[in-house]
């Protein structure tokens, strides 16, 4: 998997005229949990060499802020509050950097006496974020919460997913092998919109391409297409195929995992079955691998479902694969239940530890692990960007071919109904784990409309 780098710039304020010894032990508090949370994907840039304290109070030091965070090239700015604060700096700094902005101050212990002034931190939050909105900026906000509590670090935490999805949008570039098959008239993208609203790229590669490569690893006999296969025929029950036929699955991956890195993508969208024939193999169980890799890559060109995959695997940084499925059939039994599945494409690190894999005629075929899922769809209409999203869990169901997974929801009905007047189609994207309300803030950030799975419509009859 290819973890994200995300830097975000720390610009605490403080009142000029409140205690800096106070403001000081609050920022040694914070910044404490914060340099906990993911390091291996987190950097942050402190104001240490600007500001007394490394902390903003003093609207002159503004400038020195703001360009030494453009020299960083930060992602995002944190701009705790160590007490009330000063708003014009947090707002000025805000402003002229322009990037995902987070504000939060720690919970007051006390309120003020004739005696001792306090903080005032959460007052400070009130003003500062009505001078950030006059400015346009967009900001996020953890709740004024204890800076040791579980609310602050899942609010950072989930505040570092957040410009992880925006990062991944913004600078996304899509592999697109091949048309559109052609009866599927439901995957159609505009590519200019994409490109002029969202910064996202996408590459045509032609499948005849991708079949030159694949014959060139098989002609070479390369010990990396042999281990490759190893690895494969180690995994998964292929006894059912040629030798050769499973040699031709595995280098389809690696011809695509090898054109995408060339062409500097991070998703792909495959022409896949209406391909066969040029590449003399079905490539199903390449995007399964390819998702395992860092490299998610839609089935039946839909370029959309490829911008979907790459929202999903940025909100876990990284470090976790995402699956591209068809909605298909209710559950018989479980009236909230969904079957999500697809001839062969997942990855295998989904898989459910009890279930046999098998590779039958280059599709995988094994059932997905149970567990928390996010499920969400990336789709336009009428130059409209919107983002269907919800969480439910994997759970028992029969027994079926190809990949699939039970998904069971709070409320079906709301799901089917959202999803039949949205402008969405047949394919969802998949991740394990809770992130509608990070899905739900990026897509704030991006200019899309959320739409909330488990909201009540109005449509049915």
């Amino acid at each position: 998997m290819k973890k994200q780098n995300i830097v975000i710039g720390v610009a605490p304020t403080k009142r000029g005229f409140l205690s800096m010894e106070e403001a000081k032990r609050q920022k040694e508090k914070f910044m404490a949990v914060i340099r906990g949370i993911h390091p291996d994907v987190v950097t942050l840039v402190d104001i240490d060499d600007i500001c007394e304290n490394g902390i903003l109070f003093e609207t002159e030091k503004i400038t020195q802020v703001v360009e030494k965070f453009r020299r960083a090239k930060i992602d995002a700015l944190f701009t705790p509050h160590c007490d009330f604060g000063e708003e014009q700096c947090a707002a000025g700094v805000a402003a002229a950097m322009k990037v995902p902005t987070l504000v939060w101050g720690a919970r007051d212990e006390r309120p003020n006496t004739d005696e001792s002034r306090g903080r005032d931190t959460q007052c400070g939050m009130f003003a500062c974020t009505k001078v950030m909105r006059r400015f346009g900026v967009q900001y996020s906000y953890i709740w004024n919460c204890e800076t040791e509590s579980e609310d602050f670090r899942n609010g950072f935490d989930s505040f570092i997913r957040v410009v992880s999805v925006i990062k991944a949008v913004k600078n996304l570039r899509i592999a697109k092998f091949g048309a559109r098959p052609e009866p599927f008239m439901s995957v159609t993208a505009n590519e200019g919109d994409l490109a002029t609203k969202l910064g996202v790229t996408v590459v045509p590669i032609s499948p005849n391409t991708v079949a030159a490569r694949m014959d060139q690893l098989i002609g070479e006999n390369s010990p990396r297409l042999q281990d490759y296969v190893a690895n494969v025929k180690q995994r998964m029950d292929a006894s059912g195929m040629k030798e050769e036929a499973v040699e031709r699955a595995a280098a389809a991956k690696l011809a695509i995992q090898d054109l995408m890195e060339e062409k500097h993508c991070a998703a792909g969208a495959m022409e896949c079955w209406s391909a066969v024939t040029v590449l003399g193999a079905p490539v199903c169980m390449a995007l399964g691998e390819l998702s395992d890799e860092g490299l998610p890559v839609s089935c039946e060109t839909d370029v959309n479902g490829a911008v979907t995959m790459a929202m999903l695997q940025a909100v876990t940084l990284g470090k976790e694969a995402c699956f591209l499925a068809d909605l298909t059939i209710r559950h018989p039994q479980n009236d909230n239940a969904e079957l999500l599945w697809h001839c062969g494409p997942f990855p295998y690190s989904l898989k459910d530890s009890s279930s046999v894999a098998r590779l039958v005629q280059g599709q995988e075929r094994f059932e997905l692990k149970k567990g928390p899922i996010t499920v969400c769809r990336f789709d336009d209409v009428d130059g409209k960007y919107y983002l269907f999203g919800g969480e439910g869990k994997g759970v028992d169901g029969p027994e079926t071919n190809g990949t699939y997974v039970w998904f069971e929801t709070n409320n079906w009905k709301m799901w089917e109904e959202k999803l039949m007047f949205g402008p969405y189609i047949h394919h969802v994207g998949g991740i394990y784990g809770n992130y509608k309300k990070v899905l739900r803030e990026a897509a704030r950030y991006l200019g899309m409309i959320f739409d909330d799975a488990d909201e009540q419509g109005v449509y049915s009859l």
